[in-house]
């Protein structure tokens, strides 16, 4: 159990009693973040928000097996990472249905700016249009583990710790992940960045 209280796994406590106010706290706390994260790693906005549903669907179907042994924002990102994972087994099988086809559809629109307080990369403050497109395409092309470790860590709730619990591998080796992600993403982007500089 964590070492400081944890006011979500309370919330989360509340819902196993059948509590539907502190589930909609929940919601509307993790829908924004959450979408993100799916959004970024699926880059199909559709997809994302039935997605984002499903895992608080699956949060509510489980409810009963809940147990506050972890902070809610892991199991909450556990689950969400999961139903990805499902997710890109799917299409891999059923590459019609790819998201990439529907890129081309729609390649001449522009591309929607997700809301993020905690932005993926701080240019992204200033710069717009075709840098985030590459910073996107960029993100998309690690490998998985990579890509779910640098997104994950943008998530305010999350610490490295949580992250290697949600990720289901050693502190090392979650670290390993986030250094190599971001230095591959820095040695893509040098072309479109002034710096090479990151904010940790």
């Amino acid at each position: 159990m964590p070492d400081h209280p944890d006011p979500d796994a309370a919330l989360m406590l509340r819902v196993k009693r059948g509590d539907r106010v502190a589930f909609a706290e929940l919601v509307e706390k993790y829908q924004q973040p959450l979408f993100n994260f799916i959004c970024r790693t699926l880059r199909d906005e559709t997809e994302s928000e039935d997605l984002a549903q499903n895992v608080f669907l699956q949060v509510y179907k489980s409810r009963q097996r809940y147990e506050r042994t972890a902070k809610f924002s892991t199991w909450l990102f556990t689950i969400a990472r999961n139903l990805c994972l499902n997710e890109i087994r799917r299409r891999s099988r059923h590459p019609a249905e790819s998201i990439e086809e529907s890129h081309v559809e729609h390649d001449d629109q522009p591309q929607r700016q997700y809301e993020d307080k905690k932005n993926f990369l701080p240019v992204e403050n200033v710069l717009h249009g075709e840098l985030a497109r590459k910073i996107e395409d960029a993100l998309a092309e690690l490998p998985e583990n990579q890509r779910t470790a640098i997104l994950l860590c943008r998530q305010d709730e999350l610490s490295y710790e949580e992250i290697a619990a949600i990720l289901d591998c050693s502190l090392s080796a979650t670290k390993s992940l986030i250094h190599r992600g971001r230095e591959t993403l820095k040695e893509k982007l040098k072309p479109y960045l002034k710096t090479g500089d990151w904010a940790e």
